[in-house]
């Protein structure tokens, strides 16, 4: 018996709407799933929808869509202001992601600035599991996207999702975007022999099986366990494209899709990451 299809896609733009934009750009480098901004990823505005856009989007069964929250999301911020307007934009995002049709919403885990850690995962509770419990049974689950390391990031090594999803008492609208680059800037080695495979054991083993919804696979520009969230394009960097067929080939990860947010903007360097992911793939 052969593993699920894992789709390969990436981030598109959406300059002219998401669906007119996001699907051409999608077509033009050979994505087979696609993830958006539903809103500007470095400020606070939360826009309506286009619904005749949204329809279209949300009718494409065939091309797996994925929500990024915008980067500004933290809740574990002390600041009650940043919080406040965090709850807000990602509750906005999963409603928005709905109306698309969207599998997922992904959140960065954030940071807890100033404060505790533990005051920081207190707060992930209070906020975070009503979110959970507003999404319906057809909405999009929440994927936690792990950091690089850097400053007091809640969390970075696969292992820190433990606490994350006891706070949010596993609830079944919670899940996991897993980053290449996050990953090995955080210390996990993908690139050793062996390392993909201890690694999203290592995830499993924390999360639980069926977690894993998403793959952002980027490749790094630093070394392991530099902390620093620079991306590659696959194969150029320090992970290698070895690593990527690993990933592949891991049983936790058949079917997941994987989006590429790797450097360049116009189609050359993107559609020669697809093509190069799929050939990895086993096309």
């Amino acid at each position: 018996m052969t593993s699920p299809h894992s789709p390969v896609g990436a981030h598109v733009p959406v300059a002219g709407g998401l669906a007119t934009g996001g699907l051409k750009y999608a077509a033009e480098i050979g994505a087979e799933a696609i993830q958006v901004f539903v809103s500007n990823p470095r400020g606070w505005a939360l826009p309506a929808g286009r619904p005749a856009e949204d329809a279209r989007l949300r009718a494409r069964d065939d091309v797996p869509v994925y929500v990024h929250a915008p980067y500004l999301v933290n809740f574990g911020s002390p600041s009650e202001e940043t919080l406040g307007k965090s709850i807000a934009t990602v509750r906005h995002s999963l409603e928005r992601g709905r109306a698309i049709g969207a599998r997922g919403v992904v959140v960065h885990t954030g940071s807890a600035v100033s404060q505790s850690y533990d005051a920081a995962m207190e707060q992930v509770r209070e906020h975070v599991l009503p979110l959970l419990e507003e999404i319906p049974d057809d909405g999009p689950r929440l994927l936690l996207e792990p950091m690089a390391g850097q400053g007091k990031m809640l969390c970075a090594k696969v292992q820190d999702l433990g606490p994350f999803f006891e706070k949010l008492e596993h609830h079944p609208k919670l899940g996991v975007c897993f980053d290449t680059c996050h990953a090995f800037a955080a210390g996990h080695d993908l690139a050793a022999p062996g390392g993909v495979k201890e690694t999203i054991d290592a995830l499993v083993e924390t999360v639980g099986a069926g977690r894993l919804d998403l793959v952002h696979a980027n490749d790094s520009k630093d070394a392991c366990g530099s902390a620093k969230d620079r991306h590659e394009n696959i194969g150029a960097g320090r992970i290698g494209e070895a690593a990527f067929a690993a990933l592949f080939g891991h049983p936790a990860v058949a079917g997941v899709p994987f989006i590429i947010e790797t450097p360049g903007r116009d189609p050359g360097p993107h559609g020669r990451d697809i093509a190069t992911l799929k050939r990895l793939r086993g096309d």
